[in-house]
């Protein structure tokens, strides 16, 4: 287990990946008093970070502390860490992890913030890590998920989350060196719960967002949100995870904020599409990665090859990659063949 954190001896940690979510997470463990080396695979946003005390990409408005450290190095980000928080976007989590294993400290606890599933392999981040660390490191990997939007998280507003781990007491340790007043960890053991959850509400929230571009109502966003639920609930199953890990923050909490706050991506995506916008146009012009599109992807070939019936799912794949027009999606789905709820 991790050592006590004093003052003069605070915990070194290391956050991989300088997006939105990075940037929120490093200013967190910031004002728990950690020392944090920040790693972002681009040298100039490095040093224009070093230059400014900020992140002139992603959360600019916020003062990163002395305590964070900018690197492009991912030798210097590793050294000695005795926590390692992984925030790459989840296509990129095969690649950093296979220059990092070399250079993970023995010990070090890792958390993994990363949402998606790898297109091709149908894997979760979790088998990814797996398969690049060594079997010894395997019970220090946490999953973190929930609904937490990263501005929320820098200006401190109250936010809980997630945290699994195949052994629970990793994930209470790493739980007890997050977690904050504002920022409160629930433990969980249901790694493929937790990752599942966060990863596939950002496929729902693209057709929330496309059915308010298209202004079918809020009766009709409660259904999608709703009818949504049910069909990660059973690709959940299938693969092996507890369904009332779906009725938690990993689940409903994190499919809620995201398929109806302003700050989420993945709906606004939707959105535009719903408005009538193209979507090659609509992903060209997004600053930052929007998980759900690749992940409509992945999560569609898994169902397919589980024999997993996710129609929501379907329907946005079809947009998305595709061309098929929203109206006409929308109306393919509302005119399936009638079910009982519980199918």
């Amino acid at each position: 287990m991790l050592r006590a954190m004093s003052p003069d001896n605070p915990v070194r940690a290391a956050v991989l990946g300088a997006g939105s979510f990075g940037t929120a997470l490093a200013l967190l463990l910031a004002q728990r008093g950690f020392a944090i080396d920040l790693w972002a695979r681009d040298a100039a946003l490095v040093d224009a970070i070093v230059r400014t005390r900020r992140n002139p990409r992603y959360l600019g408005d916020f003062a990163l502390p002395d305590s964070v450290h900018p690197t492009a190095s991912l030798e210097e980000a590793l050294l000695r860490k005795e926590l390692v928080v992984s925030v790459v976007p989840s296509h990129a989590v095969r690649e950093v992890w296979g220059a990092a294993r070399p250079l993970l400290a023995p010990g070090a606890i890792v958390v993994s913030a990363s949402k998606g599933i790898e297109v091709g392999t149908g894997k979760l981040c979790s088998d990814v890590l797996m398969e690049m660390l060594p079997p010894e490191q395997h019970d220090r990997l946490c999953f973190l998920s929930g609904p937490s939007f990263a501005r929320e998280i820098a200006e401190g507003r109250p936010t809980a989350v997630a945290l699994a781990a195949r052994h629970e007491s990793y994930a209470i340790a790493a739980q007890a060196l997050i977690s904050s007043p504002q920022f409160r960890c629930y433990t969980n053991a249901d790694v493929i719960g937790v990752e599942l959850g966060g990863a596939l509400k950002n496929v729902v929230a693209i057709a929330v967002g496309v059915a308010d571009g298209l202004e079918s109502g809020l009766n009709s966003r409660a259904a999608l949100i709703t009818r949504g639920l049910a069909e990660m609930t059973r690709l959940g199953v299938a693969m092996g995870a507890n369904p009332v890990t779906f009725l938690g923050l990993a689940g409903v909490g994190d499919l809620v904020l995201t398929c109806t706050g302003d700050l989420s991506r993945n709906r606004r995506v939707g959105l535009e599409i719903g408005r009538g916008r193209k979507v090659d146009e609509v992903l060209g012009g997004l600053r930052e990665v929007a998980e759900g599109v690749r992940t409509a992807k992945s999560a569609h070939e898994l169902a397919q090859r589980l024999g997993v019936d996710m129609p929501i799912t379907a329907g946005v794949y079809a947009m998305l990659f595709e061309g098929k027009n929203p109206f006409e999606a929308a109306i393919e789905l509302r005119s399936r063949q009638l079910k009982s709820e519980t199918e």
